[in-house]
């Protein structure tokens, strides 16, 4: 049985920082890229960053470019997500995704090719 739990939201004021966390059991972590993804009350899902399952490749939204790092320890079948200079529009449900294809491909950000997701961890960002 596959699980992917995600841990680290919270509240944190403007220009603060966070670091997410997702850990995956019951699927050959390694072998899986792995996503973030976000919604906010009322909007669409958003995807935020992708890391292909060596590290090799890592894609981001535009909104975080320079502000969010996403990484992995196959080690302990964990991916972050380091946030700093957040602002109130980064308030949302983060949810991690697994892919079993590995790499994350152009549509990544669509959620489609995802195998696997979390149940979100709450990220609030006061002004």
């Amino acid at each position: 049985q596959v699980q992917v739990v995600e841990s680290g939201g919270g509240l944190v004021q403007t220009g603060g920082s966070l670091r997410l966390s997702c850990t995956a059991s019951g699927l050959r972590f390694g072998n899986n890229a792995m996503a973030w993804f976000r919604q906010a009350p009322g909007k669409e899902r958003e995807g935020v960053s992708c890391i292909s399952w060596n590290s090799g490749t890592t894609r981001y939204a535009d909104s975080v470019k320079g502000r969010f790092t996403v990484s992995r320890d196959n080690a302990k079948n964990t991916v972050y997500l380091q946030m700093n200079s957040l602002k109130p529009e980064d308030t949302a449900m983060y949810y991690c995704a697994a892919d079993s294809l590995g790499v994350c491909a152009g549509t990544w950000a669509s959620g489609r090719g995802m195998d696997y997701w979390g149940k979100g961890t709450l990220v609030t960002i006061s002004s």
